[in-house]
Formats: C-alpha cells, structure tokens, sequence
C-alpha cells in the first residue's frame, strides 16, 4: 500500500530530469577518467587494440566498471524523463531536449562501455540459472518432487537444472553481445571518450554559464543561440552553403 501511494513522478522522475545538467557533468567527469586509465593502459592515446593479456583486471576499473553502469543507467533515466515530462533544467530554467538526448545517448554509451571489462554472459548466465532454479523450487508440485525422487535425489536434480540452464543461457548471451563488445571496444579507444566528454561539458558550460543549449531543439533561441545562428547564415551566405 505504501508503494501504491508513492509518486515516483513527482519524487523521483521530475528530480532526475530537473538535475540532468549535473548527471552530463557526471557523465563528462567519467568518460575523462575512461580515456585517462585506457590511455595508460594502452600505452598510447591513440592506439586502437589492446591484447586481452594485457588488460589487468585491478580494483579501480572493478569499481569504476559499476559505477558506470550505476551512472549511465541514472542518465537513460534523467533523459527520458527529461522528454516525456519536460520539466525545466534545474540551472537553465526550462526544458531542453537536446540535454536529453545527449543524456539518453551518452547514458546508453556509458552503460555499454564496461561490458568489454567484465564477464557479462556469465553474470546473466548466473542470473537466469537461479532464477529457473528458485521457480522450479516454489512451484512444482510436491506430488511431482516426490515421484522424482524414488530415482534421484531432488538436491541433484536442481543441481543438474542449474548447470543446463546456466550453460545454455551463456552460450546464447555470448553470440547476443559479441555486438556490444565491438561497441565497447569502440567506446574505450580514448579519443572517442575525450569527444563524448568534451560534448558533455560544452553542453553543462551552455546551460550553466550562457543560459542557452548547444543545439536548441524545438524552443524560442535565447540571444546568444539568435548570436551563433546570424553568424551561420552570414557564412552561408558569403560562401553559398
């Protein structure tokens, strides 16, 4: 009852997308971090590819890992809060839907970024075999566990339904993210994330400093953004773009 007479919208959602600016400054400060530990890992800020033996799995990138996934999860939220309700920006003073786009797209991004860095399929493997487990558990029916068990013993046959299920389900979710993996591996090269960071804080630096939106979307244009659109028709015109 007490979850029934919660409003997630107005305590939860509309706060997420009101500090959206924050979790993009967030967002920058991580994927600045990402393009830092990749380049000393890597030896080079522009090397592509990294052998898999030279990757060292240390506590810093376990936590950094998670805390990525925690982040980039809380953005996807902010952003899609910030177009379904379009609640003001908390240092703009109105709705903005490019922040929530960046924040949506950056937010995806850094979520996908450490599936290179971590055993996912085994984690979801783990997940999926416990859960067919737990179900299996609960709702079959005592009659049945007792026929079962005048020829194996019902401990081994969980056992055995744990195993099946775990090694089917990591089979199938390491052909699904081979994709993703390529994503993550574009992801951690660190120029990449030097530009997702740099879009991050150019847009936090609009919204906080010029009060305006690097790309206004839908929205009156403040004087400054009505400053960089003359500039743009004036070059289009000299130029004939």
């Amino acid at each position: 009852m007490l979850l029934q007479a919660f409003d997630y919208t107005e305590n939860v959602f509309r706060p997420f997308a009101a500090y959206g600016a924050f979790f993009l400054l967030l967002l920058g400060g991580i994927w600045i971090i990402n393009a830092l530990y990749e380049w000393k890992s890597r030896g080079s800020f522009s090397k592509k590819e990294m052998e898999e033996w030279d990757r060292k799995i240390t506590t810093f990138l376990k936590v950094l890992t998670y805390f990525s996934f925690v982040v980039g999860v809380v953005c996807i939220i902010s952003g899609v809060a910030e177009l379904i309700l379009k609640e003001p920006l908390a240092v703009y003073g109105q709705p903005d839907t490019f922040t929530a786009i960046l924040l949506i797209v950056a937010g995806v991004a850094t979520f996908l970024k450490p599936i290179n860095d971590i055993p996912i399929a085994s984690i979801v493997g783990l997940i999926a075999a416990s859960a067919v487990v737990i179900l299996v558990a609960v709702f079959i029916p005592p009659d049945v566990v007792e026929l079962l068990g005048q020829y194996v013993d019902p401990k081994w046959l969980m056992i055995i339904i744990f195993i099946i299920v775990f090694a089917i389900v990591v089979t199938l979710a390491k052909l699904a993210i081979e994709i993703f993996i390529a994503i993550s591996k574009v992801l951690s090269w660190p120029p990449i994330a030097v530009i997702f960071a740099g879009f991050c804080f150019v847009q936090v630096f609009f919204l906080l400093v010029l009060r305006a939106t690097l790309i206004p979307i839908g929205q009156p244009l403040t004087p400054w953004e009505s400053f960089l659109q003359s500039i743009e028709e004036f070059f289009q015109s000299v130029f004939n773009f």
